[in-house]
């Protein structure tokens, strides 16, 4: 790879927009310096809440995290997008993918970076907690997600 060519999984998604979009501050840093990792997934767990709740047509809770990948870390003064997409739709529970991309200024332009990635299940539930079917939807519903 050469130098100053970045890794597919590195570009930022010009195709769509960030479900969430904010920016690395001081207060959410580790001991390390770096931007607390539980931070992060609760930025990804309110993306991925936004889309599905969305499409359920209301209330939603997280009821699993199947998967969650690091790959890099954050930094302070990174701006933080959080790209959310339906993966599966059951008969109650929605399964979002949510990526997660940096961009940070440098040498007058942005530099963007996938730092990490996550499947999470989320069930439409009634007032009272219990589940809730889902709403009958168009094949290509939230397809701007």
């Amino acid at each position: 790879m050469i130098a100053n060519e970045q890794q597919s999984s590195d570009i930022f998604p010009s195709d769509r927009q960030p479900t969430v979009r904010i920016m690395a501050m001081p207060a959410d840093t580790n001991p390390g310096g770096r931007i607390f990792g539980g931070w992060i997934m609760a930025q990804m767990d309110v993306a991925g809440g936004i889309v599905a709740l969305e499409y359920s047509g209301g209330p939603v809770v997280t009821v699993a995290v199947t998967s969650m990948e690091f790959h890099k870390a954050v930094h302070v003064g990174e701006l933080v997008s959080c790209f959310a997409r339906i993966q599966k739709v059951g008969s109650t529970s929605i399964t979002v993918r949510v990526e997660v991309f940096t961009q940070r200024a440098h040498d007058g332009s942005l530099k963007s970076t996938k730092v990490t990635e996550a499947v999470i299940v989320y069930v439409a539930v009634q007032k009272d907690g219990t589940p809730r079917a889902l709403p009958e939807r168009e094949p290509n519903f939230g397809q701007y997600w």
